[in-house]
């Protein structure tokens, strides 16, 4: 994927520059962006900027005023990543509707023309401009549009990014299309094109079916790397994690008449067992399936003891319950060892309440680009399914956390009091919990999946290890969070697997 600096820069020879003028633009987006690239929430060097970037492509892909410029840089770190940069004559305010953080700076064309630069991923205008070189399907120096066979692309349809906390940049268009575009950058086919490829050859597994992705030309003997994803948009009602808050809200204020298996989400949560367990199913029969070799297994509980590893060097809080957690990795060895067949295929890879939707026909499973920042073929490998199970009963926790933070006015992780009114809700939280759990397993179980509880080893040592990874995430990120996976961790060092 990578060039060599200038070699894949294109001369730009209309709009506000000329050919001439995009190297230097280049080289003041080099100097800027080591200061404006800690700021953005798909940045992976969190509390730190780079020291240096230098540019891997660049390509006027949108002529005209503004112009828009699809680039790569990669950062002294070795991390990729994807900016849309617009370019538009004058101050900052002269491109109304840009956010004040999306401004990365100003620059000069040849001739003392003033340029300001800014992240483009919330302009409508260059958006909807950017759509077009989709529909054209043609290349734009070092960057490359293809069309899947039989996809329709339809015109003029207006852009609309959306919010939200993500590790990509999303827009809508016309409530018919959806633009992922990709942040960090690395080789390869995305793991997202593979799955929702084979969805759709399924048949009988809603989803968003493929349209046409970006990549760059492979020069200079480089493998080529995905920039952004076109698929179809679902049309849906919310996402798994505001409706299960929202109903997790309203069980643990008592307005549910219930918290038992029929109450508050508990409906929703088997619907979404079913949704993944046809997921899993789908992905099996169409990616194929097999059994974990001892030798994988091996491979398998040393990546997870190497993940503690790597946790416990910044979360101190793991440290006591080390000990009983490469206990259980090393149990799921065992029940490979012992001649327990333990099937592997491609999975989700990070599954959450977030990943899913809620349309008139039920729920549908969305991005499928596996665990952000993992290397490409590492994303393909397979998984047993149970992780991925892993995965979103941690995600109820999560959800039950939240929720009880919402009602408290405390942020989740800072729910200590012992008051009579708090402990109370914290009780209802757990129990919502455990009921969404439940349901979750029973209905991937009605749809044909093993029931999870039936394998305590591979459930215990993936949550285990899910939990571990979102430590290590919230001590970076959100470290007011962090209680929510010590919690867990601690419940699981101590062996206890189901309750909330």
């Amino acid at each position: 994927m990578t060039g060599t600096g200038q070699r894949s820069l294109a001369p730009w020879r209309s709009g506000v520059l000329a050919g001439e003028d995009l190297a230097p633009i280049v080289e003041e987006l080099c100097r800027l962006l080591p200061a404006w690239l800690p700021g953005r929430r798909w940045y992976a060097g969190k509390g730190h900027g780079p020291r240096a970037v230098r540019p891997l492509v660049a390509e006027a892909v949108v002529a005209g005023t503004p112009a828009l410029l699809q680039t790569v840089f990669r950062t002294d770190d070795g991390e990729c990543y994807q900016l849309l940069v617009g370019a538009v004559p004058g101050p900052a305010d002269a491109r109304p509707g840009v956010p004040a953080d999306a401004v990365i700076g100003s620059a000069h064309t040849s001739d003392g023309l003033r340029l300001t630069l800014y992240e483009a991923g919330s302009d409508p205008g260059l958006l909807a401009a950017l759509l077009a070189r989709f529909m054209a399907g043609e290349p734009c120096g070092a960057v490359e549009y293809h069309r899947l066979p039989g996809a329709t692309i339809p015109a003029g349809l207006r852009a609309r990014p959306l919010t939200g906390e993500q590790s990509n940049t999303s827009v809508v268009f016309g409530d018919r299309l959806m633009l992922k575009v990709l942040r960090r950058i690395v080789p390869g086919v995305p793991a997202e094109l593979e799955m929702l490829s084979a969805l759709q050859r399924a048949g009988d597994v809603p989803g968003a079916a493929p349209l046409a992705w970006a990549q760059t030309a492979g020069r200079y003997g480089a493998e080529p790397a995905t920039l952004c994803v076109l698929q179809e948009f679902v049309p849906s009602c919310g996402d798994g994690w505001s409706i299960a808050t929202a109903q997790a809200q309203a069980c643990i204020r008592g307005a549910c008449a219930s918290v038992a298996p029929l109450g508050g989400f508990s409906d929703d949560a088997f619907g979404l067992g079913r949704c993944t367990a046809e997921v899993h199913r789908a992905l099996a029969q169409q990616l194929g399936s097999r059994p974990l070799s001892l030798p994988e297994a091996v491979e398998l509980t040393d990546a997870l003891v190497a993940r503690l590893d790597e946790a416990l060097a910044e979360v101190p809080g793991l440290t006591p319950y080390a000990r009983a957690l490469h206990t259980a990795y090393q149990d799921l060895r065992e029940v490979v060892r012992r001649g327990n067949p333990l099937p592997v295929q491609r999975i989700h890879g990070d599954l959450h309440l977030g990943q899913a939707l809620r349309t008139a026909d039920g729920w549908v499973l969305i991005d499928f680009e596996g665990e952000p920042g993992h290397p490409v073929e590492e994303r393909r490998h397979l998984r047993p399914a149970v992780r991925d199970v892993a995965a979103m009963l941690r995600s109820f926790d999560y959800a039950a956390h939240h929720a009880l933070g919402e009602i408290l006015g405390i942020p989740p992780g800072k729910q200590t009091s012992r008051d009579l009114r708090s402990m109370r809700l914290a009780r209802r939280a757990s129990a919502w919990a455990v009921h969404s759990r439940r349901a979750f397993c029973a209905g991937y179980t009605a749809a044909g999946g093993q029931d999870p509880r039936t394998s305590p080893v591979l459930l215990r040592a993936f949550e285990a290890d899910k939990a571990v990874y979102e430590a290590l995430y919230e001590v970076r990120n959100r470290p007011e969070w962090l209680p929510i996976p010590l919690a867990a961790v601690r419940r699981l060092a101590r062996g206890s697997r189901f309750t909330g």
